[in-house]
């Protein structure tokens, strides 16, 4: 049987549940899947960074506005008895976690538990983490970045509370045999993220250009990351979903590309017809990694995903993503309001 085939048998008439299924992620995971005709998406978001304007509508996507931490919303969303649930929901990012520890370990921790309680008493049939390669890894692993590897020197609770989500998993899998597969992804990108305070670099440096505005680069111009478009990342979930061999595993999700952040300025400057450059700030005093880069070689095996956008096609389609929803990411976004007047001036003079 052919893949795409068995994978759209495998989602056909399932019941599934995506928590934090209203962010880039997860909105282009519930369009592939209403497509591959699952009985019923369970969209379950709080809507702390994403924005109602951006969930599908379709006739078998139904949005529950609720917290991974609140009983009242997990019993409304199990009561829907779902087959899978893809875990994505998540208090992001670093910095964020930095500014509000507690609400971290809260969301990403217990939130976490909660719905590994709750899918084991539900039957869920599978569940899929999404963990964070950027994150568990450290600042001392080895390139390119392998699951083997295990690192404590972690510098900030989000990266704290992905490897716990992890070892509970773990826990789960091991002591109540539920079928738990932990996608590890690193930076993500495409269309349907929306810029933010708190948001990755790729939509804010966009965001930023098409107003004119020199784009902000922490840190140093030669640092790299394995920016991964979101529709390959799509892929690999419905994949670790499907395959059985996923059961237990722990695997990276990712393009094996370096790209410089420098670079990613200039090329979204060029793209967009910016021309007022970029602008030096302050490091971040958690951010700690000058280069990432992730082997996929072990869900190559285990699930056959092969990342499959070109990173020049990947920015040009989400920037085209922004010039057609211009209007509701200017009403959304919004976001210098937020960020610190010293680091403000900093982006805007010229």
């Amino acid at each position: 049987m052919q893949t795409k085939e068995k994978i759209g048998n495998f989602y056909k008439d399932k019941i599934i549940l995506v928590t934090g299924g209203a962010g880039a992620i997860g909105t282009n995971l519930c369009k592939q899947l209403s497509d591959l005709d699952a009985k019923l998406i369970i969209i379950l978001d709080n809507m702390s960074a994403s924005y109602e304007w951006n969930i599908p509508s379709r006739r078998n996507i139904m949005f529950v506005k609720g917290s991974v931490s609140d009983d009242i919303y997990l019993k409304r969303v199990f009561n829907e008895k779902p087959d899978l649930v893809f875990h994505l929901a998540a208090f992001f990012a670093n910095q964020n976690s930095v500014d509000y520890p507690e609400h971290d370990l809260e969301v990403n921790g217990l939130g976490t538990l909660k719905l590994l309680e709750y899918s084991y008493l539900s039957n869920t049939e599978r569940f899929i983490y999404a963990s964070s390669g950027c994150s568990i890894y450290g600042s001392e692993a080895p390139l390119p970045l392998k699951e083997e590897f295990m690192s404590m020197n972690l510098t900030t609770p989000y990266q704290i509370t992905k490897m716990l989500g992890e070892l509970y998993c773990n826990f789960f899998n091991h002591h109540y045999g539920l079928k738990v597969i932990k996608t590890r992804f690193f930076n993500s990108y495409g269309p349907g993220e929306v810029p933010g305070q708190y948001r990755n670099v790729i939509p804010n440096f966009i965001y930023w250009a098409l107003k004119g505005l020199p784009l902000p680069i922490t840190g140093n111009t030669e640092a790299t990351r394995d920016f991964t478009y979101v529709e390959d990342l799509v892929d690999g979930l419905l994949r670790a979903g499907c395959f059985i061999k996923a059961v237990g595993k722990e695997m990276n999700l990712a393009s094996e590309r370096e790209i410089k952040v420098g670079e990613l300025a200039a090329m979204i400057n060029e793209l967009t017809g910016n021309k007022a450059g970029i602008k030096l700030v302050g490091n971040r005093k958690w951010d700690t990694k000058s280069r990432l880069l992730a082997s996929v070689d072990r869900a190559r095996e285990l699930i056959g995903y092969e990342p499959q956008t070109a990173f020049e096609d990947g920015l040009n389609k989400t920037i085209l993503w922004f010039k057609g929803n211009w209007e509701n990411i200017e009403k959304s976004a919004s976001f210098l309001s937020g960020i610190s007047s010293a680091v403000r001036e900093q982006i805007t003079e010229k």
